[in-house]
């Protein structure tokens, strides 16, 4: 048993080293809280009040909520949340709160959203329509005007992107809201997927409106990408009028149920409050400023290789023309069409940069000689 665990920690540590195309920082350590594993925590039932479970950690999991609500401006008297297993299960619950206010609604979402709110969709069985997406990967809004105006007479529901799976493109919620306001559809429902750029936009000035105070309802990110986590794991924020709607008293646990799981992780709320006690706004700010860097160095280093590259604005998402399947496995980059990306994390730095761009520029080489012959 040894031998194969030992050799287990060989291979991730093997791939650690290589991960360049997928959206976990994998700079952490959290070996202050690691004794807390000795202890079977469950946090059953909402975050905010006791139970008769007492082996938890909820008042842990209720700062990080209430500290990560200051951060994207939450209204302070309206707002709830709580830990989740990641930011699918954060949409599926922004969309089940806008199912429940309008059973009759349709969810619109671009072509660029997650793959994973097509499968939440089918869970829900809600209508929905997609959308298509710019260039960039922002929603379309002259398709979601024309879409929306045919269905004007249906609750809207709009999923919205703070930052798209394969080029981190931002949806212009406003614009969004003006367009239902222009077609007079007062019943309606924004959620923001902010999977990654959810712990990005909150620490960059001017940031387009990625805030509550933009006209959202409900937000999700996740806990693994940019803050780090040895655990898959996210936040959902939601206002609370909307979760009173579905919220119902448990005897059993002896606590309110508002939450879609059961039974729920009660480590990972400890990893999220650590990390933000050990980095803070500040900290975290900086970490934003050094990474947007680093993905500037790498658009400037593709381009002296003459490799065309480019990103959104305020994201680390990086894109360039897709490479051979050999150099997506080896360094474990997300491949879509005839493009991929890669991410500049926390745990990347410049020399890592510049060793994939190198090894990328030489497969492109080898390609274009291949193609000459």
């Amino acid at each position: 048993m040894q031998d194969i665990l030992a050799l287990l920690e060989k291979q991730l540590k093997d791939a650690s080293e290589n991960f360049y195309g997928y959206p976990c920082n994998l700079k952490f350590d959290y070996s202050e809280i690691l004794p807390f594993l000795n202890y079977s925590i469950n946090n059953i039932g909402e975050p905010f009040s006791e139970s008769n479970h007492r082996i938890h950690t909820r008042k842990f999991e209720a700062e990080v909520i209430q500290t990560y609500a200051g951060w994207v401006k939450a209204p302070a008297n309206d707002i709830w949340g709580y830990v989740t297993n990641g930011g699918t299960e954060g949409n599926m619950y922004g969309l089940y709160l806008a199912r429940e206010i309008y059973p009759n609604g349709i969810v619109y979402y671009s072509e660029a959203t997650h793959y994973s709110v097509q499968k939440i969709i089918r869970f829900l069985n809600v209508r929905s329509i997609m959308i298509r997406a710019n260039t960039k990967g922002e929603i379309d809004l002259r398709d979601f005007e024309e879409t929306v105006k045919i269905h004007r007479d249906c609750p809207a529901i709009i999923f919205a992107n703070f930052g798209t799976t394969m080029t981190g493109a931002i949806d212009d919620v406003y614009a969004l809201n003006k367009i239902l306001e222009n077609y007079k559809i007062d019943k309606h429902y924004i959620h923001a997927d902010g999977a990654l750029s959810g712990m990005i936009l909150p620490f960059i000035d001017n940031n387009k409106g990625f805030e509550f105070t933009s006209g959202i309802d409900s937000l999700s990110v996740s806990g693994h990408k940019f803050i780090g986590s040895p655990i898959p794991c996210g936040i959902v924020l939601a206002k609370k009028k909307h979760v009173d709607m579905i919220s119902r008293d448990i005897e059993y646990i002896g606590a309110s149920d508002n939450t879609i799981m059961g039974s729920r992780n009660g480590f990972t709320p400890l990893l999220l409050w650590y990390a933000f006690q050990k980095m803070g706004f500040n900290g975290f700010k900086e970490q934003v400023r050094d990474c947007l860097n680093l993905a500037d160095y790498t658009i400037d280093k593709f381009s002296e290789y003459g490799i065309e590259a480019w990103r959104n604005p305020y994201s680390v998402t990086v894109v360039f023309p897709r490479p051979s399947e050999e150099i997506i496995k080896f360094f474990q980059l997300a491949p879509e069409k005839n493009i991929a990306h890669l991410i500049t994390m926390p745990h990347l730095n410049k020399n890592k940069i510049d060793f994939i761009i190198e090894k990328i520029a030489e497969d492109f080489k080898k390609s274009i000689q291949r193609v000459a012959l």
